[in-house]
């Protein structure tokens, strides 16, 4: 997968996106899992937004996320149900 080709845009979320996805890609092409780069992902992103923004609004912020992955926001694809 080539990147998104957002790196032009002046958007900086959407810079940010296109250079996690070809970091991704990188991952993937060397073997890495994409649950063990999930994980290093998430890690990476609580820890810098409890120096930025504290314990407290992050747990907020994840508490929140809760009913989004419940009502599948999330969920690329879903499984066939039997």
């Amino acid at each position: 997968m080539q990147g998104l080709g957002l790196a032009e845009s002046d958007d900086d979320s959407l810079k940010a996106l296109n250079i996690i996805l070809e970091a991704w890609e990188d991952g993937t092409e060397r073997g890495i899992a994409p649950e063990q780069m999930a994980y290093a992902a998430l890690y990476t992103a609580l820890t810098d937004l409890v120096a930025a923004f504290g314990e407290e609004n992050v747990v907020t912020l994840v508490q929140g996320l809760v009913p989004r992955v419940r009502k599948g926001e999330f969920t690329l694809y879903q499984a066939p149900r039997q």
